[in-house]
């Protein structure tokens, strides 16, 4: 989701300013405490007079974000699925590099997308790519060759390893030429990193 507020947040007899994050599956605050609460944590949620109230296993937690409040308790509430998150529609055929999660996989033959293994074909405007360490990041060069306008790549790689890097994986795709333009949170484990080929090469 990626969305984040300078903001007070209450727990307990605490209180502390800083910078709360909505992330995919949680709610990261970083300030002078930190917080971490997964969304699997939370057992109820309001929004009251801009304040986000979250009754979860450790305890009430308030984050005073105004008129944010509403908006996160929505979407913490009623999530979007990853596939609605990446704009895929339902029945667009994907190109699969490498091994994507399963339930992943899944929810696209759910809605009828055929899923081509190994291979890019003529018509097919998202490739994804599975990146589980930077010896997998050799495969951009190669996909980004047979990209053309409209065709979107999306590098999911792990998050919090040091085998693979977001850094590693923007340096893949710029030396490749492509122009990264999107981030989301691909599932608790793993990061999904966007790709296009720039305006000025179409």
């Amino acid at each position: 989701m990626g969305q984040e507020v300078v903001c007070t947040a209450r727990w307990g007899e605490r209180r502390a300013r800083g910078k709360a994050l909505l992330e995919t599956s949680e709610i990261l605050f970083h300030g002078e405490e930190r917080l971490k609460i997964p969304f699997s944590s939370i057992r109820a949620i309001a929004a009251e007079d801009g304040e986000l109230r979250l009754k979860t296993d450790a305890g009430l937690v308030i984050f005073e974000l105004g008129e944010r409040a509403e908006n996160w308790r929505e979407k913490i509430a009623n999530p979007k699925s990853v596939v609605e998150k990446l704009g895929l529609k339902a029945g667009e055929p994907v190109a699969a590099f490498g091994k994507l999660d399963a339930e992943f996989v899944k929810k696209l033959r759910e809605q009828k997308s055929a899923v081509e293994q190994g291979k890019a074909a003529a018509g097919v405007n998202w490739i994804f790519l599975a990146a589980e360490g930077r010896e997998d990041l050799t495969q951009v060069r190669a996909i980004a060759g047979k990209m053309q306008s409209g065709v979107a790549l999306w590098v999911v790689y792990p998050k919090g390893q040091k085998s693979i890097t977001e850094m590693d994986v923007l340096s893949a795709g710029r030396k490749a030429g492509l122009k990264d333009v999107k981030v989301v949170g691909f599932s608790a484990t793993h990061t999904g990193l966007k790709f296009v080929v720039p305006l000025e090469k179409c």
